[in-house]
């Protein structure tokens, strides 16, 4: 896809990103891949426990559908099913392999709200208590009065997002902006400056996807914690959880065997480039992480297990916002709490989060006592296109990863029947490139 004339390319994002607000951004099912619509056999009968024939096939799709490589783990009890499809090298065609480390976005998230939890726990901080009684030197004014840490966890503060500022040039040329900054180190206090600089999405008090939210968060941990924040959640998170392939990167490159990682930014970087080396401060406690799969159902598995939080914490961190807009006396499909959502899918509602970053996606859920699980992690992002109306194009690889991750969720379950099937618009982060994506595009 060719890029449109400097003088346009702005526009054309911008457009893209209003018409694609609810799909992208905020997870709204696109038609085509509505449960409601007319799908493969395969994705709609439902698996008895781990049919891996059926987890096999389901996954290949999601690769012949155009996704280039994607790793995922299944698990129902002590049951696992783990696979890989496609590619993890385009040059090479070196095959993608189920334990490959992977950069989780903002999964990350989760981490973080599970470490100021714990302080929450211990009574070093306070949910309903004012930003600014923490940070004021950097949440000042009304926003340090009015604005609570529940607010920055759950994204209802009304604070910016800081994306787009943090990197000049993104919107005139994503391929050129991105490269420029692939080694380059950025403090969070700037971070948090430029989120709260950026103009508010919403009002304070509705639900409104913020990574500005989650760096404060870091920086909240570091000032009641004493630690780097980073070193914090390492020791009394991921260390807590038995994890043995999850980390903060300490350099731009991943430390075990991974897949390259193929940005495509909706064609405007064409052919689609490799960030899998990339100096990851500018997403922190908001979205740095590596994990593999087994690890992050071993860590869902935990924490809804009650192995990480204690109860008073956790039903704190299950207690949801609606996290897209609703017609009056709609239920909303998806509720964000504290660092973790829940969704309805067509066979059920589950716990997790996703996560996007340059290149890689992922997707982790699980049932409310995490028996039944699913992740999966993907290597090309930004994979959508639109027609010269800004209009989003049928999306088969979307379709394909709905459908794979609902079956593997279903399990023994029966499938519903279709008139009480979720209809069109069932809110599902497919593509949610929460990092960068065409909600923070628009502003």
């Amino acid at each position: 896809m060719r890029l449109a004339s400097p003088g346009r390319r702005p526009a054309r994002l911008a457009a893209m990103a209003s018409v694609t607000l609810l799909s992208l951004a905020v997870g709204v099912l696109p038609a085509q891949a509505s449960p409601a619509a007319p799908a493969p056999a395969a994705a709609v009968s439902a698996y008895a426990g781990l049919d891996r024939a059926a987890l096999r096939q389901s996954l290949d799709a999601f690769h012949k559908a155009g996704m280039y490589g994607a790793y995922s783990s299944v698990r129902d009890g002590s049951d696992r099913w783990r696979g890989a499809t496609g590619i993890a090298d385009r040059d090479t065609e070196r095959p993608t392999r189920p334990d490959f480390e992977h950069r989780i976005g903002s999964i990350t998230k989760t981490f973080t709200a599970v470490a100021v939890l714990q302080q929450v726990d211990k009574g070093r901080i306070d949910l309903d208590a004012p930003v600014g009684r923490y940070l004021p030197e950097l949440v000042k004014g009304e926003r340090g009065r009015k604005v609570t840490v529940r607010m920055l966890l759950n994204h209802t503060s009304g604070i910016g997002d800081y994306i787009v500022p943090a990197f000049p040039g993104l919107l005139e040329d994503p391929g050129k902006s991105l490269d420029a900054h692939r080694l380059r180190r950025i403090a969070p206090e700037e971070l948090a400056r430029l989120g709260l600089a950026a103009p508010s999405p919403a009002k304070r008090g509705t639900h409104s996807y913020s990574n500005t939210n989650y760096i404060l968060a870091g920086l909240l941990l570091k000032k009641v914690t004493g630690q780097n924040p980073e070193t914090y959640i390492t020791r009394h998170v991921i260390r807590k959880a038995g994890l043995k392939h999850t980390y903060f990167p300490r350099t731009p490159r991943i430390n075990g065997p991974h897949s390259k990682m193929y940005e495509s930014f909706y064609g405007y970087i064409d052919p689609a480039r490799d960030y899998s080396v990339y100096d990851m401060s500018w997403a922190g406690t908001a979205g740095a992480m590596v994990s593999t799969v087994d690890d992050l159902n071993d860590f869902y598995r935990k924490l809804l297990g009650g192995k990480l939080l204690g109860a008073d914490e956790l039903r704190e961190m299950k207690t949801t916002v609606p996290a897209h807009e609703t017609e009056p006396g709609e239920e909303a499909g998806m509720r964000y709490g504290l660092g973790i959502y829940t969704l309805k899918m067509p066979s059920g509602w589950y716990w997790g989060h996703d996560g996007g970053v340059f290149g890689a996606g992922t997707w982790s859920l699980s049932t409310g006592n995490g028996r039944r699980q699913v992740s999966i992690g993907w290597n090309l992002m930004k994979y959508e296109r639109f027609d010269e109306q800004g209009k989003p194009k049928p999306d088969p690889i979307g379709t394909a990863l709905f459908q794979y991750i609902d079956g593997a969720l279903a399990g023994a379950k029966k499938p519903a029947p279709r008139s009480s099937a979720a209809a069109p618009g069932t809110p599902a982060p497919l593509m949610q490139q929460r990092l960068v994506g065409p909600e923070q595009l628009r502003r």
